[in-house]
This record gives C-alpha cells, sequence and structure tokens, in this order.
C-alpha cells in the first residue's frame, strides 16, 4: 500500500505581505489576526514569481586528528530571507526601496508646494528597523511568516520602459530579536500537529501569548 497522500501537496495562490516601520509594534500571535489592528500596512501586489522565503543554516566541520571525518558540526551562521517585486507604486514600497520617508515639497523659501512631495536620498543612509509579516493560504489551511525585527538588505534597479511597470525588488533579512529568535510561523494546518516521536513535543509561543512544554 503506498503512503503517498496527494492531499498534502500545498500551493501558495494567494498572500499579502506586510510591514510594520520600527520597533515598537505587537506580534500577532495567531494566523487569522488583523494585522492592520497591529500597525502593519500591506505592500499589495508583487509579480507573479510570488514571494521567497529562504531559511538557511551554514555549518561548519570539526575535524580531529583520529578521524577523516567531522566528528561534528557546529552552526557558522545562520540567516531568515525574504524576497520578493512588489507591483505597487505606494509609500511603503517606495520608502523600503530608497531606504528614505516622503515628506511634503518645499519652495527655495521653505514653502510648501501643494501636491508635491520629497523623498531625500542620503549620501550616508541609515538602516531602518522594520517588522514583516507573510501570509498566504492554500485551499486547506492559513499560514503566517513573522520576521520581528528585519531590515532590507538588497535591491534591485527599477527599469523604466513603455511595455513594463516599474517594479520594486526587495531582499529582506531578519535580525536577531533580542531573545535568541529569527521569526517564527503559525498556521492553522492540521497537518503541521507536532510529532511526539521520541519524546514530549515542545512548543514555543509566538510573542505576546504564553507556552507550556
Amino acid at each position: 500500500m503506498s503512503n503517498n497522500n496527494k492531499k498534502n501537496i500545498r500551493f501558495a495562490p494567494n498572500g499579502q505581505i506586510w510591514v510594520h516601520f520600527g520597533e515598537d509594534s505587537p506580534l500577532p500571535a495567531k494566523v487569522d489576526e488583523d494585522p492592520k489592528t497591529l500597525n502593519f500596512v500591506p505592500l499589495g501586489y508583487a509579480n507573479s514569481d510570488g514571494v521567497t522565503i529562504t531559511p538557511k543554516i551554514e555549518t561548519e566541520a570539526v575535524e580531529v586528528w583520529q578521524s577523516a571525518v567531522p566528528v561534528l558540526y557546529t552552526v557558522k551562521n545562520a540567516s531568515f530571507q525574504v524576497k520578493a517585486t512588489l507591483m505597487e507604486l505606494n509609500a511603503p514600497n517606495t520608502e523600503l526601496f530608497y531606504g528614505s520617508k516622503w515628506e511634503p515639497a518645499t519652495d527655495k523659501d521653505g514653502k510648501p508646494v501643494e501636491g508635491q512631495y520629497r523623498l531625500n536620498i542620503a549620501s550616508n543612509p541609515n538602516l531602518d528597523t522594520i517588522s514583516v509579516i507573510v501570509d498566504w493560504n492554500d485551499a486547506s489551511a492559513r499560514y503566517r511568516a513573522v520576521l520581528s525585527q528585519a531590515m532590507v538588505s538588497d535591491r534591485g534597479a527599477i527599469t523604466l520602459t513603455r511595455t513594463k511597470n516599474q517594479a520594486y525588488e526587495l531582499t529582506i533579512d531578519a535580525l536577531d530579536d533580542g531573545n535568541g529568535f529569527l521569526g517564527y510561523l503559525v498556521t492553522d494546518d492540521q497537518n503541521i500537529m507536532p510529532s511526539t516521536t521520541g519524546g514530549s513535543a515542545r512548543s514555543i509561543a509566538a510573542p505576546g501569548s504564553t507556552s507550556k512544554a
């Protein structure tokens, strides 16, 4: 009898990226908690490639005299990265892309210019800390990835052409949140029921909730 089950295959036909500027926002503990109530703003459409989420653990071998193979591996570095190309021209997307804030434009006398805005591109820019939520859903379940503290680590180029819209390619890397975490995932997918094989399962609570081991 086959142990394969096609009902366990998941897709991500729909979703949303949310961002909060700064470090003071509460974070969602539930997959269905509305990010707007936590002061997150949506970034809108991403291109058809969707969102790339990359957890990475880089290891280094510990080699010893008595063995031709490593006796163990240590963690060299770890990262949790989100990458997407944003399709909408709006304030949060352009501020993330250029690394600066929009402000009312002023004339040479410092008077506001009605209906115009200015974004200064600094020669020595500040790297602002943000929080990021990535939501996606399958017909069977909902999923949420949260980067509690993060920074934009790389940007693509804008191409101005007659036939293609402006798009903002962003790579966002998680930072240590001060408690030893880069982020967390939340889902209501029943296939993710924690396994108890080999011992009792350990649950880790999202910020703002409680955990019992």
